[in-house]
């Protein structure tokens, strides 16, 4: 049998022209979001104060399967699109497992990550919108510096509320944002008045996703001709994303593949809601039965840990409320190194989906997740973001237990993105300093006590 190449790329004109909607297909939507003010489901109208109109119409359409990518978006998706598909043979043989193990790799574009699927999207249709400028969060600064990269290609200003404690571990991603034109604040600031409260309450505090998200929102509505823009946890998001998904899915039919397990790291879940997606819809309509399984930080356990609940997207709670996988809004994640995994809730299409039993999820301590990372840095020459560490986990647990059984099964993991600025983590590791931290349950009540009471819901 004919070896399969190490690295498959799909060719221009075979790189998908639609994005894939997967709440189209599922049996239970996901909740609707709502308004804070009046508990009730949040419409075009409430929304577009916040985000660019079409991202909204996009947010909130549960029923259109695909929807066209604009050309504008396809021409800059080819200067890093499609991305490669690989198979980790060299892993492989380290492990001695019979399983296949494919990734797609998205870390060929100066973000180093997949970000930029939805950040060109995203500043394409707040510069068709005609919008001065845009707000946004970054964790661990992947989506900071694909806004950035959008920004300046679509001609438009980009405000960045940093993580703290990101700011402070990954001074280069600062420059690199900065580089493409973006203004870049260590969050919680004092230039918002959310973040002056959350400094007031936490003085010492390295911030968290959820303390950036509100500085930008209120940045968003508090500065005429601005938009807020989000890289994760949107239903948006995960659209756009969806081409990884697609990309992957025709790769694999092109090589007579089709995964028995994906895998896919988990902060906000817009890494493996678009890597799962097209495989999902298999699921839901009965066509293939793929295992699905999100790797999450033990340290910010949302999936694992977390309660199935309505609650805001911020600490500073002025964003509406979605129904998702939360350890409260007020629950504050350890300085450790999961980066963008570090926000407090999950995805509310993921969410829903786990929920009913559709995924299957597990946390992860740290020193394991660069246990998998350098193993698989040594093997296939690619130095791994912390983030995709934790799917590269994933991936060698399944590859060990199929070495167990002697099954042959195939496995597909997303790597998304690079870790050439996560050096400080990686210093950590290996000089033996890293810790791993599991928030308690008392710890976690408090998180939990921060859930607001929303009317029919227990």
């Amino acid at each position: 049998m004919k070896k399969a190449p190490t690295r498959f790329y799909l060719s221009e004109d075979q790189m998908p022209r639609q994005w894939y909607n997967l709440r189209a297909d599922m049996k239970v939507k996901p909740a609707p979001i709502l308004m804070p003010a009046t508990m009730k489901p949040a419409t075009k109208a409430d929304l577009e104060p916040v985000f660019p109109e079409k991202l909204v119409e996009q947010e909130l359409d549960d029923e259109t399967r695909y929807f066209g990518i604009p050309e504008e978006v396809l021409e800059l998706y080819k200067l890093s699109r499609p991305s490669p598909l690989i198979r980790a043979y060299q892993l492989e043989k380290e492990l001695d497992t019979p399983a296949k193990i494919y990734f797609k790799f998205e870390g060929n574009n100066t973000s180093g990550s997949h970000k930029l699927n939805s950040a060109l999207a995203q500043a394409y249709y707040a510069k068709a919108q005609g919008l001065e400028g845009v707000t946004t969060e970054t964790g661990a600064g992947q989506w900071g510096t694909a806004l950035s990269e959008a920004g300046a290609a679509f001609g438009l200003p980009v405000n960045v509320y940093m993580v703290k404690v990101s700011y402070d571990q990954k001074p280069f991603r600062k420059s690199v944002m900065q580089t493409f034109g973006a203004n870049v604040v260590p969050s919680p600031s004092t230039e918002t008045e959310v973040g002056r409260k959350i400094l007031e309450q936490f003085p010492d505090t390295k911030g968290s996703l959820g303390c950036a998200i509100s500085e930008a929102v209120e940045k968003a509505v508090t500065t005429p001709g601005y938009r807020y823009v989000l890289g994760s946890v949107l239903n948006l998001v995960l659209l756009h994303q969806s081409i990884i998904g697609l990309e992957s899915k025709l790769a694999m039919e092109m090589l007579g593949e089709y995964p028995d397990v994906i895998v896919g790291c988990t902060g906000g879940g817009s890494n493996l809601g678009g890597l799962m997606a097209p495989f999902m819809q298999d699921k839901l309509t009965g066509k293939a039965d793929p295992r699905i399984l999100a790797v999450e930080p033990a340290s910010c356990p949302s999936m694992t840990r977390g309660r199935f609940a309505y609650d805001y997207c911020d600490t500073g709670c002025i964003t509406p409320l979605a129904k998702m996988y939360t350890l409260g809004s007020g629950f504050m994640p350890s300085a450790d190194h999961a980066g963008g995994l570090r926000f407090h809730g999950m995805s509310p299409v993921v969410s829903q989906l786990y929920h009913d039993g559709y995924i299957d999820a597990v946390a992860v301590e740290q020193t394991d997740v660069f246990d998998a990372a350098v193993k698989f840095a040594r093997c296939e020459e690619i130095l791994p973001a912390p983030e995709s560490a934790h799917a590269i986990y994933g991936a060698i647990q399944e590859a060990l237990k199929a070495k167990e059984t002697g099954e042959e099964k195939t496995i597909l993991f997303g790597l998304t993105g690079t870790g050439y600025f996560d050096m400080t983590a990686y210093e950590s590791y290996l000089n033996g300093s890293m810790k791993n931290y599991i928030p308690t349950d008392e710890e976690l009540e408090k998180g939990f006590a921060s859930l607001p009471k929303v009317p029919g819901e227990e």
